[in-house]
């Protein structure tokens, strides 16, 4: 099963060094957010990189990449962090330290384009303001899944069954918690699926 962590906190450094440089960051932007207005502040948010579906800030590429580490309360903070502690670390030793970072990257800034497009189409006269690495976090279980059904000798049975399992519970609730950006979620999923097979091509590392 590689969704059990059995590492202690110093091999846990030292294997999965980017996902903990990703976790740190997304807690020291919570704290430069609540320091300066509070991260639930749509204007604190906006100030500081979140995404919006209208206006000038909608043609602002940079904020597809900060909204990535920016956070609606403690509790988004919180779900965001512990699934990359969990879920992310297999990826990155597969990948390798700059390839997992590039399809973390690459996988949220789609993820919250795609997202800012499909709502300023379908969502009329509401401004949505998005925050988060969700986008992110499912570009990581796109790539998982491309693992499960693509490269099934490289994931065990109960691995598969667990990815399947989380990927069902987590698009149910992207449709029925509020507030929840959907088409980020989704948009990371394709993202994390595709760019995998990408990366693994262009990029070709030997297995160790």
């Amino acid at each position: 099963m590689i969704f059990i962590r059995y590492e202690k906190w110093k091999g846990y450094i030292r294997y999965y060094p980017v996902t903990c440089i990703l976790i740190l960051l997304n807690v020291l932007m919570f704290i430069v957010l609540t320091v300066n207005g509070g991260s639930t502040n749509l204007e604190t948010l906006k100030k500081f990189g979140a995404t919006l579906n209208a206006g000038p800030e909608k043609d602002e590429m940079w904020r597809y990449v900060t909204a990535t580490f920016l956070h609606n309360g403690f509790a988004h903070l919180f779900f965001n962090c512990f699934a990359l502690l969990i879920f992310a670390p297999p990826l990155e030793r597969l990948m390798g330290w700059w390839r997992y970072a590039l399809l973390y990257m690459a996988g949220g800034y789609i993820a919250n384009y795609l997202s800012v497009v499909i709502s300023s189409r379908s969502v009329v006269d509401t401004v949505m303001v998005s925050v988060g690495a969700s986008g992110a976090i499912y570009a990581i279980y796109g790539a998982f899944l491309y693992i499960a059904l693509i490269q099934r000798e490289m994931m065990d049975d109960s691995s598969r069954k667990t990815l399947y399992g989380l990927l069902v519970m987590g698009v149910i609730m992207s449709f029925a918690t509020p507030n929840v950006n959907w088409m980020a979620h989704l948009s990371g999923l394709a993202a994390g699926f595709f760019l995998y097979g990408l990366i693994i091509r262009i990029f070709k590392r030997s297995r160790r």
